[in-house]
């Protein structure tokens, strides 16, 4: 098949891309490589790329309508996997245009893209695009499933993300375009991004400079290994979108439609408490952490746990990376990629 990945240069992005090159599919890339975080390790992930055979790539921003139609006009793409986005919570709160850029405009032209091809030609036979957690906001009941209601959004970012599943739940609807989102559940690994806890964690611990432990370190996340969130995505990306048979509008499930449209939690299922998280990398730097405990920061929440029944019973996903073998293989890259 002819896939376009778009944020192929991303952390996700990168892994889904070489996976699929993996299984033999022709994959066009986009990115438009912005300096949100340090653009060398974009560009280090996209020279792995193309060095491969089969995959081709655009430097190009998701919220240019002009250059996106003139991509899916001249590429008749098969499938879609949407993982460009500005990302981080405590970001939208000091630079929240760069989310209505990205997230909303951006998201809403790769959506008109999809379904131009699907009308005119029969192509883009499948959306999955990168929702979040964070949609689940200020609810507190736990796991968090696809079934509760997500109307409480605590940041931009949330509701950014919240945006994209209701505007993909549109035009599943007016053009049975079948789309399906991903809450992607704090995703960590090799080639990750610098601003995350693992990232960050490992970089100081490794330095001997303190490290920022919000809530004092009372989290718990639902981390989940970067292999584990692509096996999650290439098994959805199989088994495009159907409407619900048993959906009642009488009594509508917010994680079910009678559209092609579907949302899955893809997360570990197994939160951890973040000091227990600080440890495993204490344990595999062979330093301790020197912490700054602080309180809870602006926009965050205390726990997060994926309920994936769903995406378990309709493609077969499970997890399989317990954290301590995903921090060795983070520390074990890091160290090289570093030379440290």
């Amino acid at each position: 098949m002819a896939i376009l990945v778009t944020g192929c240069a991303g952390f996700i992005g990168s892994h889904v891309t070489h996976r699929l090159l993996d299984r033999g599919e022709d994959v066009f890339g986009v990115d438009d490589l912005n300096d949100y975080y340090d653009p060398t390790l974009k560009d280090a992930r996209l020279a792995r790329l193309t060095a491969r055979s089969g995959f081709r790539f655009e430097k190009c921003d998701i919220a240019d309508r002009g250059r996106i139609e003139s991509l899916f006009a001249h590429h008749k793409f098969d499938r879609v996997v949407h993982l460009a986005a500005q990302a981080g919570v405590r970001y939208s709160i000091t630079n929240p245009h760069a989310y209505i850029h990205a997230n909303i405009v951006g998201f809403q032209n790769i959506l008109e893209g999809c379904r131009h091809v699907h009308e005119k030609c029969g192509g883009c036979t499948h959306l999955v695009y990168a929702s979040s957690s964070s949609v689940y906001g200020g609810n507190s009941k736990l796991p968090f499933s696809v079934h509760d209601n997500v109307d409480h959004p605590l940041s931009l970012y949330a509701a950014s993300k919240k945006a994209n599943e209701l505007f993909a739940h549109t035009y599943s609807h007016l053009f049975r375009l079948p789309t399906t989102g991903l809450r992607f559940f704090t995703v960590y690994g090799p080639w990750g991004r610098p601003d995350m806890a693992l990232f960050l964690f490992t970089k100081r611990i490794l330095e001997g400079t303190p490290i920022d432990v919000f809530n004092h370190g009372h989290h718990r996340r639902d981390f989940t290994f970067v292999d584990d969130i692509v096996e999650g995505i290439l098994r959805t990306l199989d088994r495009p979108a159907a409407p619900h048979p048993a959906f009642d509008a009488q009594n509508p499930d917010p994680g079910t439609s009678s559209a092609p449209w579907r949302v899955y939690n893809i997360g570990n299922s197994r939160p951890v408490e973040l000091l227990d998280y600080i440890a495993a990398i204490e344990r595999c730097t062979g330093r301790k952490a020197m912490m700054n405990l602080l309180p809870m920061q602006q926009g965050d929440v205390p726990d997060t746990y994926a309920d994936v029944e769903a995406l378990t019973h309709d493609t077969g996903y499970r997890p399989t990376t317990p954290i301590e073998t995903g921090v060795v293989r983070f520390v074990e890259w890091y160290r090289g990629y570093y030379g440290i």
